[in-house]
C-alpha cells in the first residue's frame, strides 16, 4: 500500500515475502564489513573465508537476502542467482582513519545494482561526522538515481565523531532518534539503526533526551 515507483514496489515485495521468512521481516546475512573491518571478522571461524559461505548460509539458514559490495557479488552471486535476493552495498570505508573523519565513498552505483539483479542498495551514512555535507550530497545523488531506476533505498545510518561523543556517545537515545530522522528525511525506504544503550552519559544528551525515560 506504500506510494512509491513500481519497481521499488516489485523489489521490496521480492524482498519481504518472496524470500527468507516471507512475513515482512527482512532479516539480512551480512557480509560487507571486510571492506571497514579488513580480513579480521573472518579469523573465528576460517570456513567464512570463502564468500560461499554466507551465500550458502542465506540460502540454507531462509534468509531474506546477502549483503556485500560489487567484487563479492560479481564473482560468488552466480550459483544463487534467482535463489537468494542481493542488496548491494554501494558504499564504504577502511578502519584505518578515524571515525572522527567518518565518510564512506563510493563503491558501485545504482546502475551497477540494476545490472547484476539486486533487489535494493544499501548506503551508510554517517550522521554528525564533520563530514557530514560531504556524505549528504553523495546519499542525495543515490537516492535521485534510485527514483530514476526503481531501487529501494537501505540506509545504515550511524552516528560517529566527536561532536556526536560530546552529547551522550553513538549508542545514546539521543543519536539514534537523530539518525533515524535524518536517513527517514534524506529519502530512506529502509533505515538501519543500532539499538540505543542507556549510559552514565545519559545527562550530557540535549534536552529532552537527558531526562528521557525509557527500558
Amino acid at each position: 500500500d506504500l506510494d512509491m515507483p513500481l519497481g521499488k514496489r516489485v523489489r521490496l515485495n521480492r524482498l519481504l515475502y518472496g524470500s527468507g521468512l516471507g512475513n515482512g521481516t527482512l532479516m539480512v546475512v551480512p557480509f560487507d564489513q571486510g571492506i571497514e573491518h579488513g580480513p579480521l571478522n573472518f579469523f573465528e571461524n576460517p570456513a567464512s573465508k570463502d564468500p560461499d559461505f554466507q551465500w550458502r548460509l542465506a540460502l540454507e539458514g531462509g534468509y531474506n537476502a546477502v549483503a556485500c559490495h560489487w567484487g563479492l557479488a560479481r564473482m560468488y552471486m552466480a550459483k544463487y542467482a534467482g535463489k537468494v535476493p542481493l542488496l548491494l552495498k554501494i558504499n564504504g570505508k577502511t578502519n584505518v582513519p578515524p571515525d572522527e573523519d567518518a565518510f564512506s565513498a563510493l563503491t558501485s552505483t545504482v546502475e551497477d545494482a540494476v545490472s547484476i539483479g539486486a533487489d535494493a542498495v544499501g548506503y551508510t551514512l554517517f550522521v554528525g561526522s564533520p563530514r557530514q555535507d560531504v556524505d549528504i550530497a553523495q546519499l542525495t545523488k543515490v537516492r535521485e538515481d534510485c527514483e530514476k531506476w526503481g531501487m529501494p533505498l537501505v540506509v545504515w545510518s550511524y552516528p560517529r565523531g566527536k561532536y556526536i561523543d560530546a552529547k551522550g556517545g553513538r549508542d545514546s537515545i539521543y543519536a539514534v532518534d537523530y539518525a533515524a530522522r535524518l536517513a527517514h528525511e534524506l529519502g530512506a525506504d529502509i533505515v538501519k539503526l543500532n539499538v540505543p544503550k542507556k549510559s552514565d552519559k545519559d545527562t550530557s544528551q540535549p534536552k529532552p533526551y537527558d531526562k528521557l525515560e525509557w527500558d
